[in-house]
């Protein structure tokens, strides 16, 4: 009797040991994968996380989670100390990470690779409507909120005041808050204006709007011709009426791309699966990554394929050169 028992609990013990090695779809075997993005009140962040879900539907052995961070510069930093797999960052940012110029002189990202371009992002200059703004040099004096210390807005922020001639010695008071830290502060009317580069409508926007009169200020057809000549990397773009309450003009500014980028330490194989995951129907749902980005956020109607390479100034990570090889995108 105590030897059939022996051997059922063997029998018992090996089957056990059996599913815990069963194969790629069990916890154990799962590889984990995480996106940095950015803060709540902006796109990288939601649009982070439904990407996250949608990979990890398509890809069971692999757990991808999205991670709120302090979006472009630190994402960078972020990578290239191996501390996430990938990241959102705009494509001006990733061009100075990995080229060691800008704010990472002397301390280059060289191990930034490119996934995808995503969507363009706009540089959205939000300020009171009792401020007294009405056109960009009306900015100077008042109290300003340029971004997130180190984040993609940051730079576009001191890129633009560049172009001008202006420095944060030229505002009464400059504090750095992330998206929705400096809607509170308009709304508070703590601060009168701020910078925020996101996708369009940008929540922390939309909400500030509802409770409170604001203006979209304008960036003027010659100070956008020096910006693009400074800085290549951007263009222009209208942001149409009506994107927000009571803002009822075009008001023309401009545009980076938001891009998905990756350590070049995650293997290839990985990089590729996630690549085509994104752009193509794959497992069990019935649409791509892509898909269901544009069906459950406005943003993410403009993540295509024929975009995905646009701006795309960083090499590409193998894995994702293989697949829009594939394609016939690249040689």
């Amino acid at each position: 009797m105590m030897k059939k028992r022996h051997v059922l609990l063997a029998i018992i013990a090996l089957v056990a040991i059996s599913v815990v090695f069963a194969g790629p779809a069990v916890g154990a075997k799962k590889k984990f994968f995480a996106i940095a993005t950015g803060g709540t009140g902006g796109t990288y962040y939601p649009l982070g996380g439904i990407l996250a879900q949608a990979l990890s539907t398509q890809l069971p052995d692999i757990i991808v989670t999205a991670q709120s961070g302090n979006a472009s510069v630190a994402n960078c930093n972020l990578i290239r100390e191996h501390e996430i797999e990938s990241a959102f960052v705009q494509n001006n940012v990733a061009y100075a990470a990995y080229t060691g110029t800008a704010q990472f002189e002397g301390n280059p990202v060289k191990n930034i690779r490119g996934i995808a371009s995503l969507y363009p992002e706009t540089i959205q200059i939000v300020a009171r409507a009792d401020a007294g703004i009405k056109t960009f040099i009306d900015i100077k004096g008042k109290r300003l909120i340029p971004g997130d210390r180190g984040s993609g807005t940051e730079v576009d922020t001191l890129n633009i005041l560049k172009a001008l001639g202006m420095s944060y010695e030229d505002f009464k008071n400059v504090d750095w808050l992330s998206f929705s830290g400096a809607s509170q502060r308009l709304k508070d009317r703590q601060a009168d204006v701020t910078f925020n580069t996101a996708g369009l409508p940008t929540s922390a926007i939309t909400e500030l709007a509802t409770t409170s009169d604001i203006v979209i200020v304008p960036i003027d057809e010659a100070l956008i011709a020096k910006i693009v000549k400074l800085y290549p990397f951007y263009s222009k773009f209208v942001i149409p009426a009506g994107m927000y309450k009571g803002v009822d003009v075009d008001t023309p500014t401009i545009t980076t791309m938001a891009q998905w980028v990756v350590d070049a330490r995650v293997p290839s194989d990985v990089v590729y699966r996630m690549t085509r995951a994104l752009w193509e129907k794959e497992g069990k749902p019935a649409e791509s990554a892509a898909d269901i980005m544009a069906k459950v956020h406005a943003k993410g109607k403009d993540v295509t394929l024929e975009t995905a390479l646009d701006g795309m100034a960083i090499p590409l990570h193998p894995g994702a050169a293989q697949y829009y090889r594939e394609k016939g995108m690249i040689e």
